[in-house]
């Protein structure tokens, strides 16, 4: 995918038109290679791996050409950056158990069940777990990993094989619920 300098000089409205008229490649190819620095750049903030973004802008070039036939695009650069982002997102859903770097952090949680603990005095086990063992299932191993072993959200989800969203819930609601029981059980 060698740069045609004969098609540089021309706009990117004028190889759309080119590329709608005569559906030659080359066109498309241009334009890709315009923007294949904010596309690399786009995928790797969104999916945080070279390797997987590289690889998501190789699949979108190959939908280029047929994106670009379904739509009537005003301006190229806004269009490719919608385009682009979606074709991210899309990569994010179908990954399930992806998890970005920014989801790792269970500080404010711990520190509010730990001042929960501290406020009832409860040095007693029995109460924490006959309270954890009355949770269900999903609660109580997500819970467990989360404050007992202080695991981030991106290790719960690799180790139990929840999503992120339910990782989280069920940490959310399980705290919930243990806050109740304890506050039920306190003398």
């Amino acid at each position: 995918m060698l740069r045609t300098s004969t098609l540089s000089h021309l706009s990117d409205e004028e190889l759309l038109q080119l590329h709608k008229e005569s559906d030659n490649e080359k066109y498309v190819e241009e334009l890709f290679l315009r923007y294949l620095p904010l596309l690399y750049g786009v995928c790797l903030k969104y999916l945080k791996d070279s390797d997987i973004s590289r690889d998501a802008v190789m699949q979108l070039f190959e939908d280029l050409r047929y994106k670009i036939a379904e739509y009537d695009i005003a301006e190229f650069r806004p269009w490719i950056y919608r385009v682009v982002k979606n074709h991210c997102m899309q990569i994010l859903q179908k990954e399930e158990h992806y998890v970005a770097d920014n989801f790792v952090d269970n500080t404010a949680e711990l520190k509010d069940m730990m001042h929960l603990l501290q406020e009832m005095h409860v040095s007693q086990s029995i109460l924490l777990t006959d309270c954890l063992n009355k949770l269900p299932e999903r609660q109580r191993i997500s819970l467990t990993y989360f404050f007992t072993d202080k695991l981030p959200y991106a290790e719960i989800v690799n180790k139990t094989g929840y999503t992120l969203k339910n990782v989280k819930n069920y940490i959310q609601a399980g705290t919930k619920n243990l806050k109740i029981c304890l506050e039920n059980n306190k003398q």
